[in-house]
């Protein structure tokens, strides 16, 4: 990735960084009305006040379910799927009584269809093969990164258009998966390194993590994307009533 531009006296009202690094940027007298920030922010100074711990907190205090994601016992990990998993069927049912919001989306986001798709993906790469070391092909519905050769890499099909219904069975089935899973495991089987196969498939960076690690990702994605799907959700509705 290139170095950034330096701005100086530059009017950026209304820019928008997708997908940058803003790793060690420093915004020095500037004018941040209005603005949004959402990423992963650490160590974030606001005029000499690092505030990363009263975001993480805030956080934390409207959704418990993080503290249990980031626990190392296997039955605060339990109850972390298992909230997700209600969480995002009470989601479902809401967009069950809206047809057709499911597709719609806002802010060049995901719609709610493509947020699960995507989760679908993130279950067989980041679970299936780095939790469990599956060779096998995804779920040709799953959505990946954008980044090539993985686009439509090990099995996706592109072309697919899945109904709701659809998508929905396929999760269900995953949650199921993951749950049994969990109600066995153990905390040294999680502490162990992760069976990633030896190919190149998605994720190429999961090699040297941890089992525990890898389940991370798979709970915080879930956990992410249901918050952006909400969020979303709440956007559409707003318009609609304006």
């Amino acid at each position: 990735m290139r170095s950034m531009t330096r701005y100086v006296d530059e009017d950026l009202h209304g820019a928008e960084f997708r997908e940058c690094d803003l790793t060690a940027a420093r915004l020095i007298g500037v004018v941040m009305q209005d603005a949004v920030i959402d990423g992963l922010v650490t160590n974030l100074m606001v005029n000499g006040v690092e505030v990363t711990k009263y975001v993480e907190a805030e956080l934390d205090r409207r959704h418990p379910v993080r503290v249990l994601i980031r626990s190392e016992d296997p039955a605060d990990l339990r109850e972390a799927s298992r909230q997700l998993h209600a969480g995002w069927a009470a989601t479902i049912e809401r967009i069950r009584r809206t047809p057709g919001i499911e597709r719609r989306s806002v802010n060049d986001e995901w719609s709610a269809v493509q947020t699960m798709r995507h989760l679908v993906f993130v279950h067989d790469s980041w679970f299936r093969r780095c939790c469990l070391g599956s060779t096998e092909l995804f779920t040709p519905m799953g959505i990946g990164p954008t980044v090539e050769p993985y686009r439509g890499a090990h099995g996706l099909d592109l072309s697919l258009d899945p109904a709701l219904d659809e998508i929905v069975s396929v999760r269900d089935a995953q949650a199921a998966e993951l749950e049994a899973w969990l109600d066995e495991v153990t905390a040294a089987q999680l502490a162990a390194p992760a069976p990633v196969p030896d190919d190149d498939v998605w994720p190429p960076y999961a090699r040297g993590r941890s089992v525990r690690q890898c389940l991370g990702t798979v709970l915080n994605e879930t956990f992410e994307h249901h918050r952006f799907c909400v969020r979303d959700l709440d956007l559409i509705e707003l318009q609609d009533v304006e």
